[in-house]
């Protein structure tokens, strides 16, 4: 995956159901890599992304993470 500017990365962190969701939005969370309620991934912060956690923004939590 590209590098971030600024070397941001995020963790996404899943905290409500994906059942009964539209089919769109649970292939999101499918693509972000979350495999289930309240797993987590990490990503760099890019416009995707960013596009992807907007589109789901209801069913995740976002936090920065320092890389390091």
């Amino acid at each position: 995956m590209a590098e971030a500017k600024g070397g941001k990365r995020l963790r996404i962190t899943q905290v409500r159901s994906a059942v009964g969701r539209q089919k769109v939005q649970r292939r999101v969370l499918q693509a972000l890599g979350i495999k289930g309620h309240q797993r987590a991934a990490v990503h760099d912060d890019t416009p995707a992304i960013r596009g992807m956690i907007a589109k789901v923004d209801y069913l995740v939590e976002v936090t920065e993470v320092e890389q390091g």
